[in-house]
């Protein structure tokens, strides 16, 4: 089974921008990898999500034209750049193998979460 680290978060003023990382070991095997987020009190929700095959992507409306996925396939390693942060961007995100599968939001292992706070 895979394991999923995430490093990169933090606390960030708003307009800020910080870029959390997600590092995948052990049986590497699945075609999508992403962010989930939650709030407290809240379902988690889908932030973005990008194949590991062709590299296509997807956002959640919320963070469309802020937040960049990326992978790099021969470190097993994703990332999200988050630009122009807000505070309702504030929750604790999660890294998440095979999120989207071109139609809705799932889910396959789940790493630990990272807090990220955007306040002033």
């Amino acid at each position: 089974q895979v394991q999923l680290v995430e490093s990169g978060g933090g606390w960030v003023q708003p307009g800020g921008s910080l870029r959390l990382s997600c590092a995948a070991s052990g049986f590497v095997d699945y075609y999508g990898i992403g962010w989930f987020r939650q709030v407290p009190g809240k379902e988690r929700e889908g932030v973005s999500c990008i194949h590991m095959g062709d590299a296509s992507t997807h956002y959640a409306d919320s963070v469309e034209g802020r937040f960049t996925i990326s992978r790099d396939s021969d470190k097993n390693t994703a990332f999200l750049q988050m630009n122009s942060l807000e505070p309702e961007d504030t929750a604790v995100y999660y890294c998440v193998t095979n999120c989207w599968d071109g139609r809705e939001w799932r889910n396959g292992t789940w790493g630990q979460g990272i807090q990220v706070t955007v306040s002033s």
